[in-house]
């Protein structure tokens, strides 16, 4: 029996290390749902939004937020762009400071595995959901990430949970992925918008 679940526990980490070396590009669909901490004798209070997903390495990424409210981020290399559409309003910080404990970089930023080292301790957790599971815990106390917990399909990316310092819990589920695909050119070029306040805190 003892080999059975050690076979499970294996898996979330062959996953994330599978995902890492052959996945050099990505897209997808998600559906995220941002659950505030609860107050006393109050019901749990549930935000959710689609958009779509789409990286690659080594540090390029973009989250394209459509409903309910418009809002894209951006890593094109060098900076993290964030665009809220409704505030007509760009920040703009240098992507090295502001990447190596985030969730992202789980996904897309890392080129290897002992990259993601570096920033995370990494281990598997329980299988569930029918999906393997890791947990990264980032090695930077101060930052605002308590724990991220990335599961797979195989090797297929499926779900990012996120729990930050102050009780909010966040879950993305990724679908229609398509692995490797070859992305247009200007995928992670963000230019700020004619009229829009840039900011850079």
């Amino acid at each position: 029996m003892a080999g059975a679940t050690l076979s499970v526990w294996a898996g979330g980490m062959e996953s994330l290390e599978a995902f890492v070396k052959n996945v050099k590009s990505g897209r997808a669909e998600f559906t995220q749902t941002v659950t505030a901490p609860t107050r006393e004798g109050e019901p749990a209070r549930a935000k959710v939004s689609t958009g779509t997903f789409a990286f690659q390495r080594p540090g390029q990424f973009k989250f394209d937020y459509q409903k309910p409210f418009a809002q894209t981020i951006v890593a094109d290399g060098k900076n993290l762009w964030l665009y809220d559409v409704d505030l007509n309003q760009v920040t703009q910080r240098a992507q090295a400071q502001a990447l190596g404990s985030t969730p992202a970089a789980l996904i897309a930023a890392a080129p290897d595995l002992r990259a993601l080292q570096a920033d995370f301790t990494l281990e598997s957790a329980p299988e569930r959901d029918g999906l393997q599971w890791v947990k990264a815990t980032p090695k930077t106390k101060d930052g605002q990430l308590q724990g991220i917990q990335v599961g797979f399909q195989g090797d297929a990316l499926a779900a990012l949970e996120i729990q930050d310092s102050f009780g909010q819990r966040s879950v993305l589920k990724f679908s229609k992925v398509e692995v490797n695909p070859a992305l247009p050119a200007g995928t992670f070029v963000f230019k700020a918008p004619a009229g829009a306040d840039v900011l850079k805190p």
